[in-house]
């Protein structure tokens, strides 16, 4: 068994981190919380794993350890630079314990090695990016934080110092007897996906708005708010801006404060009267929702108008924040947190009618905006610009013409924007976008109406076991890493490499079957997900097939092991030297590519549409073939959003699948937390066409060079 090794912390280590990270800051929003935040001077990568789990235990012996009585645990973000150069940041996993529940501290060996392994499988997934910074969020339960001192930069040496890795950690949890009633539900799942009918005859109309913001006492608040209603096929030039600016209520609001709710207050309002007005105008766009304009429209509309709200937060990204008019009548709620909405989504049961839903257009077109002005309406001019370090409180009024047509402009582009992709969808596919929230499912949907037979190729819908195995074959990828120097080199790229191996590979079809028992086998007549004896041998330099430890570390070693793979990939190690013996295992059918038509249609009316030099449509097409094959395996494990009270918040807290929290007034909170987490039948509720059993890596390709490529 392979296993991590005992590692003291170097002088080196600390030398380096210590050169990289300026000054720690920290906010202190409420006695249950801490925000902890390291930036760096000089952007890490993302595979700098001893780096960050180092930075991580610094934030924690300053500012948690000090603080911490009673119960805790911490959640990690990371703002990321992404390769092609846009920023994001995601929620690194549901909270990790700093205590058991009886309030004693978990040693912090077992933090330390958890976090590399954390930052390990992160590492794979966003291959390639670098780090901006670090923020940790602490919890622990009201009124248990301690006065802490400051330490010096020798006590933080020190105390890294002491960390050593620990073996074969398993994942920490503080609640192993801790016993949660769920109540348990009987789902009747579908077989198969089925194919779509055409949804409505006509386009809807939607809007767009936009928020302002300053910065002021570490919180951004909106100074002005515009709103712009867009009908299906008028011209975008001719809609009118409602703007709202907070310097025009200061005759009788002396506080910028009220002035600020005042504007948002107003918006709120006038969408309610469009919608009042336009019925089918219930969908409200902001571009980048989730990056602060959405938890500033959450707490606002939960805590100064009367609404049933249900939000949709999946890795620290708003998806949704969905609302209704409350009926006086409270949302009843179980342990899993589920408030259903009535006649809705699958997420809630809020009893009240349906007044509108507020969206990230991020999510349906990625990229920023005027990027997608120039490819989808160059004649709606460019993006504006102003210096936000010049915006103060005290020039907002001098200033208000050029922030207000600034605004105006982004408003205008994401109209236009989304007017011109709503139409190109339509006449394309007869799908309105605005009945998806994200492009993925928007794909699935194109794909499923238009090229999907589910009469001669029915797709499966795995069960629980089925699911459960067959993910112990998805692993990250692999990446080498060369020195870039020599002579007569080769540069190899990828035209369209998943919609490729999308339309040319054969698919696993039909009804999986296990075998227990595959032992005599010949690997050629099997195909599916097989459980196999592996041996590397140490002659094969850059081995390919991946293995996960004890603690969950992906590595490609050479030597004995087993674990579950695609057929494709047992057969190609077979072929270069591995033995491979394969023990159990789900078998398919193989059948030719359902995705053949999908692929072939849009490819060729993508190279058309280049070659008319129609740029709007060459990136929908784009977007669309990149966009359906990862929706086949999305992981069943799901995240909810949940208001509720303190005590309730409480309760989620001290769950093993708390994720997150944020406290929006007095007695009102927001939590984001796991679901269908379950391992048996009744708890087990997947989405019902989306969870399937292709593989989620196209074949590895062998080029004929020194070194070889292998891609996942």
């Amino acid at each position: 068994m392979i296993k991590s090794s005992n590692s003291i912390v170097t002088d080196f280590s600390l030398n380096t981190l210590f050169k990289v990270v300026l000054q720690p800051s920290v906010l202190d929003p409420h006695p249950g919380l801490i925000i902890a935040t390291h930036n760096f001077n000089t952007y890490i990568s993302i595979d700098e794993i001893e780096l960050l789990s180092l930075a991580t235990m610094d934030l924690l012996n300053i500012f948690a350890y000090p603080s911490v009585s009673g119960y805790a645990k911490f959640t990690i973000s990371l703002k990321l630079l992404l390769p092609f150069g846009e920023e994001v940041s995601f929620t690194a996993g549901c909270a990790i314990p700093l205590t058991y529940h009886d309030g004693t501290l978990i040693p912090k060996n077992q933090i330390y090695s958890y976090l590399k392994n954390l930052y390990h499988r992160n590492a794979e997934q966003y291959n390639g990016s670098r780090i901006v910074s670090l923020i940790i969020r602490i919890y622990m339960e009201l009124d248990k934080k301690l006065e802490r001192t400051e330490l010096s930069v020798d006590d933080r040496k020190r105390l890294l110092h002491s960390l050593k890795e620990v073996c074969d950690t398993e994942p920490i949890s503080s609640s192993r007897k801790i016993k949660y009633k769920y109540k348990k539900e009987k789902h009747k799942h579908p077989g198969y996906i089925t194919s779509l009918k055409r949804e409505s005859k006509e386009m809807k109309p939607f809007m767009v708005s936009d928020l302002e913001t300053l910065m002021i006492e570490n919180e951004h608040r909106p100074y002005a708010a515009g709103l712009m209603l867009v009908h299906p096929g008028q011209d975008i030039k001719s809609s009118l801006i409602y703007t709202y600016f907070s310097e025009d209520y200061s005759l009788f609001i002396n506080s910028f404060e009220e002035r600020s709710k005042k504007v948002l207050f107003d918006l709120v309002l006038k969408i309610q009267a469009i919608v009042k007005k336009e019925k089918e105008a219930k969908t409200v766009y902001f571009h980048n929702l989730s990056r602060f304009d959405g938890i500033i429209l959450l707490k606002h509309l939960a805590c100064y108008h009367n609404f049933m709200l249900k939000p949709l937060l999946r890795n620290n990204r708003l998806y949704e924040i969905a609302v209704y008019s409350n009926k006086s009548e409270r949302a009843r709620t179980d342990v899993r947190g589920s408030s259903n909405v009535r006649g809705s989504s699958k997420q809630g049961n809020v009893r009240g009618q349906f007044l509108f839903r507020i969206r990230d257009s991020l999510n349906l077109l990625p990229g920023k905006l005027s990027s997608l002005a120039m490819s989808l309406c160059p004649s709606l001019g460019t993006k504006g610009s102003i210096d936000y370090d010049n915006v103060t409180l005290s020039n907002l009024e001098s200033e208000k013409v050029n922030l207000i047509e600034y605004m105006k402009q982004d408003i205008l582009l994401l109209g236009g924007i989304m007017q011109k992709a709503q139409d190109i969808y339509y006449q394309l596919f007869q799908m309105d976008i605005v009945s998806r929230i994200t492009l993925s499912s928007l794909a699935l949907s194109i794909f499923r109406l238009k090229y999907y037979d589910d009469m001669n190729w029915p797709i499966n819908i795995p069960n629980m076991n089925q699911d459960s195995f067959i993910r112990k074959a998805y692993y990250g990828g692999h990446t080498d890493s060369y020195i870039p120097l020599g002579e007569n080199l080769y540069y190899y790229d990828v035209n369209s490499l998943y919609p490729y191996v999308m339309k040319e590979f054969q698919m696993p079809g039909g009804v999986p079957v296990w075998h227990g028992n595959l032992e005599n086998k010949d690997l050629d007549s099997i195909f599916g997900f097989i459980e196999a004896y592996v041996e590397c041998p140490i002659t094969i330099k850059r081995p390919f097939l991946p293995y996960r430890t004890k603690d969950n570390t992906l590595i490609f070693p050479t030597g004995e092991f087993i674990g579950v793979y695609y057929s494709e990939e047992l057969k190609l190690a077979r072929d270069i030297g591995y033995t491979v013996i394969p023990l159990s295992g789900y078998l398919y059918e193989k059948m030719d590519s359902p995705f053949n038509n999908f692929v072939s249609s849009l490819y060729s009316s993508r190279i058309e549409a280049k070659k008319a030099g129609n740029e709007a449509l060459s990136y929908v097409y784009k977007i669309l073939m990149n966009s359906l094959y990862g929706r086949f395996g999305i992981n069943p494990k799901s995240t909810t959003a949940e208001l509720c009270d303190h005590d309730r918040y409480i309760t989620l807290f001290k769950m093993d699948s708390f994720i997150h929290g944020d406290k929006l007034s007095n007695n009102k909170y927001i939590v984001s937390y796991h679901v269908n987490t379950g391992n048996t039948p009744e708890s087990w509720n997947p989405p019902k066409d989306i969870i399937l059993e292709f593989p989620t890596c196209p074949p590895i390709f062998v080029f004929p060079l020194s070194g070889w490529i292998s891609f996942y």
